[in-house]
């Protein structure tokens, strides 16, 4: 594990020295994540300006889901997009023959080796949502520590997700499309599940699981969660990163090298 760190902490410093390189990047990103931001605020205020609530959802507790959800986006924009993004090229390339050849894990190596500063904004501002719904609304201290457990739980969740889909690039080679419509499901994820008709709630509860995403944690911290669901998002997690890991050692039997 200690070789790991060693070698987590080399690729991260490198990565954020080459990006810095070009720090008006932040600035762009800042200008993109307020806007997206913004467009999300105001497409829930259409929602409640005219006193109309999601069931069991004041507009404080609905800011709490679009806060998550705008972590979730931070998250994907700073790990996941800049690795999981490039296991496309690698294969495209060829070059995943030196990832393989390397003494580490491939699976670690095509997840961790970079990182991206841009997605900072979404985090920040993600944490500003739900720090001034939760003063709204006087939300314990303690409150937030739990809710960093199902929020673990998801981020877990999602990353399988999108190694998986990474994977199968190994036979489709181009599956940019098929990110895209990733992405697009989990737009569900900034409104409460409640939001949905019956049939859409359990499409992105069971089918697609974006209500282990955003709507489980905003419920943990809100104190409104069962421990069914949180015992259901745990399972989820561990379910999904050992599908991951294992489907993607399947997908390197197919793998047939650059020179082959």
């Amino acid at each position: 594990m200690s070789r790991y760190r060693r070698v987590l902490r080399l690729f991260w410093s490198t990565a954020i020295e080459a990006e810095l390189e070009y720090r008006i990047n932040f600035i762009i990103a800042t200008l993109t994540s307020l806007g997206s931001l913004s467009g999300s605020l105001f497409a829930l205020f259409l929602f409640y300006q005219g006193g109309y609530t999601f069931q069991g959802w004041s507009w404080q507790e609905a800011l709490v889901v679009l806060g998550v959800f705008t972590l979730l986006q931070g998250f994907s924009a700073t790990f996941l997009a800049p690795n999981l993004n490039q296991i496309v090229r690698q294969v495209q390339l060829g070059t995943l023959d030196f990832v393989l050849l390397k003494p580490i894990s491939s699976q670690f190596w095509l997840s961790t080796r970079t990182v991206s500063p841009w997605g900072l904004p979404d985090l920040i501002f993600g944490m500003a949502i739900i720090g001034y719904a939760g003063s709204q609304l006087g939300i314990a201290p303690n409150a937030y520590f739990l809710a960093l457990v199902p929020l673990l739980f998801g981020l877990l969740s999602l990353y399988s997700l999108w190694f998986m889909l990474g994977a199968t690039s190994i036979w489709f080679v181009k599956i940019y499309n098929v990110t895209e419509v990733l992405r697009g499901l989990l737009e569900a994820g900034r409104f409460p599940m409640a939001a949905y008709p019956i049939a859409y709630r359990f499409f992105f509860t069971f089918i697609v699981p974006v209500a282990f995403l955003t709507t489980i944690p905003a419920e943990v911290l809100l104190a409104r969660a069962e421990l069914a669901w949180i015992a259901g998002a745990g399972l989820l997690a561990i379910g999904l990163l050992l599908v991951a890991h294992y489907f993607w050692r399947f997908a390197l039997r197919f793998y047939t090298s650059a020179s082959s």
